[in-house]
């Protein structure tokens, strides 16, 4: 299963060697082709942090069959619980998957960019913690949204189209000219983006600081509202049974 996460990847990589060997040009918007490989490569790695399958979902199936009524009746935090479930999920999966990437990343490894310098490689490991605090806090507030509307599967659909574009997953956000400017202030780049950016040495040591100050915002701030939102949901749920 491992494995077929990376056959969207080597599908890209064929085809940006086509447009790159079309164009005849030695760089496009600022990469170049071993850029281009190295970024999806990288990119991968920060999705496969940030992205949290079933997590939304699993909310809103627990409020809409009434299962919450374990986190209400019990002293368990429910945001809290999810988090750490997650958060050992993660650890297992990264156990298993780390001889597969390891072996994908030794195939390509004259496309990848020389070993980071200790301040970039922390900046790197710091963006992926920050990666999976913002992606587990989005999809968290968006199953949170159950407890006003019981069917949120189509949000959840349009959610992960909009954040498999606009994190940088798709293509990188460079590409994207002046709509990529705007984007550049959502937090869906940190996601995916930022942290590939951050080894390919996109950028200067006061941007980074300034980028990794604007994650730990977004984190700060997706933290208070699917609090607020918790504590007004479960104010306003009902449910019958034992």
């Amino acid at each position: 299963a491992t494995l077929v996460r990376f056959l969207p990847i080597v599908t890209q990589i064929f085809l940006w060697g086509a447009i790159f060997k079309s164009t005849a040009a030695p760089t496009l918007n600022g990469y170049s082709y071993e850029n281009m490989v190295s970024y999806y490569l990288l990119a991968m790695v920060a999705r496969a942090f940030s992205s949290m399958p079933g997590l939304s979902s699993g909310i809103t199936r627990d409020v809409r069959d009434g299962t919450i009524k374990k986190y209400l009746t019990q002293p368990i935090d429910m945001l809290g619980y999810l988090f750490w479930h997650r958060v050992a999920q993660k650890l297992v999966c990264y156990a298993i998957a780390a001889g597969p990437f390891a072996l994908v990343f030794f195939v390509c490894r004259d496309y990848l960019p020389g070993w980071p310098d200790a301040t970039t490689a922390a900046a790197w490991g710091a963006s992926l913690v920050l990666a999976f605090l913002i992606g587990f806090l989005i999809e968290s507030l968006i199953g949170l949204i159950a407890f006003w509307f019981l069917e949120v599967e189509s949000l959840i659909f349009i959610y992960m189209m909009m954040n498999f574009f606009l994190s940088g997953h798709m293509i990188p956000l460079d590409y994207l000219g002046q709509f990529g400017e705007w984007v550049q202030f959502l937090p869906f780049k940190y996601l995916a983006y930022f942290p590939a950016a951050v080894l390919l040495g996109r950028y200067s040591p006061a941007d980074l600081a300034r980028e990794l100050t604007f994650a730990a915002g977004w984190v700060a701030v997706f933290f208070v509202v699917n609090r607020v939102a918790f504590a007004r949901g479960v104010r306003r749920y009902g449910a019958f049974g034992g």
